[in-house]
């Protein structure tokens, strides 16, 4: 009597299968992927930092927007395809964009601290832009550490700034992604990363990239996703670029890192409203503009009880907060974050006649 299999057993495609190790081979031996940044022209510069003016396609409104990345990786996270460009969806979408890219310190910028990082380089780059744009108000739009800097700056400044767009922003540092054991640590002074830093001085590259990977679990998730899914170009493209981006680490101001974690991690400075900068008082409770709050669901970094707390902070009349189905990166890899703040922002923007 014949005996049927229960057990139907795929058929190894050994062509196919070749075809497909073959471009995992390639894509983790060939040379980084260049990355082209959408049209633009530097407007200021001063130390490692550079303020890009990105125009619009074809302009609809008169308030630019000033785009704020976070310190501890570089910006070219939103300008890193065509397709999944940010910058580039801004403007296609009639705004004229302006970004600081912060550039990685060297040695002789060990002693740069936030106080410097807001007034002498934030605050000074928006007032380079108003200049140049001839515009009499800007959007400030900060992405993770760059909106915790953005808020801080708002709060701080008489600069007219029309709308402030806080996205994945760390305020309360009281609830982490870091390790619980970690933050006791921290707080009750076992854990001290002062000599660490005055030992480095500047925090080297690989530390954050480190940390940064350490943060997500390591994740070998993108790396089965090129194994499984590296018959797709398209999908192999994104993945080089997203490579690139994170392994392509900042260093870091040994003073500015001593800050952080002494500051905010340690003692929560910030949403307590003991913070200074400057020698003057941080209160988030001064900042009265326009605010949209957004926060994605599958963010590995920053977490949504840490952003929350602003929306009670501050005394802005209009107010908004969003919750959007993304990644802390993925929300920029995909240039989704255009589209995410521009039903917002463009009804707040001033338009052209």
């Amino acid at each position: 009597m014949a005996v049927k299999s229960l057990v139907n057993i795929p058929v190894l495609n050994l062509e196919s299968e070749k075809k497909r190790w073959d471009n995992v081979y390639k894509v983790l031996s060939e040379p980084k992927p260049d990355i082209e940044s959408t049209p633009r022209k530097a407007v200021w510069k001063k130390n490692k930092s550079v303020l890009w003016y990105h125009p619009a396609s074809k302009k609809k409104y008169k308030t630019p927007l000033f785009l704020v990345y976070s310190l501890l990786n570089k910006a070219y996270i939103l300008d890193i395809s065509e397709e999944g460009s940010v910058i580039g969806n801004l403007t296609k979408q009639g705004y004229d964009v302006y970004l600081l890219d912060w550039g990685s310190p060297g040695l002789e910028d060990k002693d740069l601290t936030l106080d410097n990082y807001i007034l002498d380089y934030l605050e000074v780059a928006v007032k380079r832009a108003l200049r140049h744009s001839g515009a009499g108000e800007i959007s400030l739009v900060g992405y993770c550490i760059g909106g915790m800097l953005s808020a801080i700056l708002t709060s701080l400044t008489d600069l007219p700034i029309k709308n402030l767009v806080l996205a994945a922003v760390p305020i309360d540092y009281s609830d982490a992604i870091v390790p619980g054991k970690w933050v006791k640590a921290l707080q009750n002074g076992t854990l001290n990363f002062d000599r660490f830093s005055d030992a480095y001085e500047v925090i080297p590259s690989e530390f954050l990239y480190a940390i940064f990977m350490g943060l997500q679990g390591f994740n070998i998730g993108p790396s089965i996703n090129l194994v499984t899914r590296a018959h797709n170009q398209k999908y192999v493209d994104k993945w080089r670029r997203m490579d690139k981006w994170m392994k392509d680490a900042v260093t870091f101001s040994g003073a500015a890192f001593k800050q952080m974690m002494n500051e905010l991690y340690k003692e929560n400075k910030l949403v307590k409203g003991e913070m200074k900068i400057g020698g003057r008082k941080v209160d988030l409770s001064t900042i009265a503009c326009s605010t949209l709050v957004i926060t994605s669901t599958r963010d590995e970094l920053v977490l949504e009880s840490q952003s929350l707390p602003i929306m009670d902070l501050i005394t802005s009349e209009d107010k908004t907060y969003e919750h959007v189905e993304a990644g802390h990166v993925s929300l920029c890899l995909t240039g989704q974050f255009a589209f995410a703040i521009d039903p917002w922002l463009s009804t707040r923007s001033t338009k052209m006649e």
